[in-house]
């Protein structure tokens, strides 16, 4: 018996990275891009796990297949939390560039001891016939006065990782993908998966 699982996403290095994963247990990977008609799904939900909870859910209840969301972004302690759910918007919706502009301006004249901040990822996996499973992950950091690096995408060149001494933006993609929250999130969800996928 073919076993699938979909993955809520139109990113292909997303995909590739979860397809990996789960070409290990047997279970073949579909993405959104495989999908007819995907609805447009608004993330209405106070934190990453309800908003990762509301996207699953309505593709399982759509294609009655387990599916795999995630929501992710930056927290900064000293904005009280911000941009938090709303990171790929904060500035504009999915505008890179404006989003680290407005952190920047945000956090103009904080000194770097209290620019503390970490990435937060939430996975939720659900399925039409059991309970959902939900893994999270943080790395810790802070943020930088001004962008360091090239590398990665949103915010990883304003977040500084102290045990790297640089940021994200200047880590290869190898390094950054070990230690990132996505990764800690995955490890989570790898120590309790097995057990939930079989039951």
């Amino acid at each position: 018996m073919v076993k699938h699982i979909l993955i809520a996403t139109k990113n292909a290095g997303k995909a590739r990275e979860f397809k990996k994963l789960f070409s290990e247990k047997g279970i073949e990977v579909k993405t959104l891009l495989d999908m007819e008609n995907t609805p447009e799904i608004d993330e209405n939900g106070k934190t990453f796990t309800e908003n990762a909870l509301i996207k699953a859910q309505t593709l399982t209840d759509l294609y009655k297949i387990p599916v795999l969301a995630d929501d992710s972004g930056i927290v900064v302690d000293y904005l009280n939390g911000e941009p938090g759910i709303y990171s790929a918007r904060y500035a504009g919706d999915h505008d890179d560039e404006a989003n680290k502009k407005k952190l920047l301006h945000n956090l103009e004249g904080v000194p770097f001891e209290k620019r503390t901040a970490h990435f937060h990822c939430s996975l939720v996996i659900t399925s039409p016939v059991k309970d959902p499973l939900i893994a999270e992950g943080n790395v810790e950091g802070y943020i930088v006065e001004e962008e360091r690096g090239k590398g990665g995408f949103g915010y990883d060149p304003l977040f500084f990782y102290p045990p790297f001494d640089k940021t994200f933006g200047e880590t290869t993609a190898d390094e950054k993908n070990a230690v990132s929250h996505r990764a800690n999130a995955i490890k989570d969800l790898l120590t309790k998966f097995d057990e939930w996928w079989e039951e």
